[in-house]
């Protein structure tokens, strides 16, 4: 069983959270993730340990899933940052404005996910950490690193995150609109690389995102999956023609209209080149009829 291998000191940590966040049904993690069942026991020890972790992968891997399904582990409620050009520190930190009490006019500061995630020491999620402006990370590094605290720009409060607050960053590489990450900043994450699954675990995955149902079909979009990573590896497709994202929602379609159908529209339909578009359908056709 996964638990086993789930040291006995990491053990009791995980269960006083779920204590402190009052989380009562036991979640099954195993049914989402790990190809390399290593990846879960080591995302959940560093994050028992407080230390912030770096999840590194293609588009559609499963990072967004597999923070979900850490926090869902661990109890924690998430606060969620959408990195892009247009990243400021109101968006990560909150924002004043104007409300009316009693007739007066007063300014109000709203709390943002980061401030939100420290002060309630719940579980904060920075996706596509790497489409964020250089110049907009850095104030949050005294949250990152062994201070945990950060002094509130906008209201000068010194908060100090609780014990429990965990931080989890998800990147892809190369991709147009990314930067490297400065060294600093890499410096305090633990990273881990997030492959493709593929596989038994990959039919667990589609049984219980897709409401596809029949299993048939559903080792059919398994093996579809399997000659799509392919050809990406080989540099005839994008990483995004084999995204699980994509792949959930071909099931999906396959309940009411023909697979090829929901391939053309959930897959090949999102790619540019017409020749790429070809080798999706004709490793499709392999499979449907």
């Amino acid at each position: 069983m996964f638990n086993s291998t789930i040291p006995e000191p990491i053990k009791k940590i995980i269960n006083d959270r779920k204590n402190l966040f009052q989380k009562k049904t036991e979640s099954d993690i195993t049914g989402y993730l790990a190809q390399d069942e290593h990846v879960l026991t080591d995302t959940i020890v560093s994050l028992a340990l407080g230390k912030n972790i770096l999840l590194k992968g293609p588009t559609g891997s499963g990072k967004t899933k597999l923070s979900e399904s850490l926090a869902d582990y661990f109890g924690q409620p998430v606060h969620s940052i959408n990195c892009s050009v247009d990243l400021d520190a109101e968006a990560m930190l909150g924002f004043k404005t104007i409300t009316e009490v009693n007739g007066k006019a007063q300014i109000d500061f709203i709390e943002g996910p980061v401030i939100q995630a420290m002060k309630k020491g719940h579980l904060l999620y920075i996706d596509e950490i790497n489409m964020a402006k250089p110049e907009t990370l850095p104030i949050l590094n005294g949250v990152l690193d062994y201070r945990r605290q950060i002094t509130n720009p906008f209201t000068g409060e010194v908060v100090k995150a609780k014990p429990e607050f965990s931080v989890i960053a998800a990147v892809n590489e190369g991709y147009a609109g990314t930067a490297p990450m400065n060294e600093a900043l890499k410096n305090r994450f633990v990273t881990f690389e997030i492959p493709y699954i593929s596989g038994d675990v990959l039919f667990r995955v589609l049984q219980q995102q897709s409401i596809l149902k029949d299993e048939e079909v559903l080792q059919k979009f398994v093996a579809l999956s399997a000659d799509l990573t392919t050809l990406v590896q080989n540099g005839r497709l994008p990483e995004e023609a084999s995204s699980i994202r994509a792949l959930v929602d071909a099931c999906d379609l396959a309940v009411y209209i023909p697979a090829l159908r929901a391939v053309e529209s959930a897959i090949a339909g999102k790619l540019e080149d017409e020749r790429e578009k070809a080798a999706v359908m004709n490793a499709a056709e392999t499979w449907f009829d």
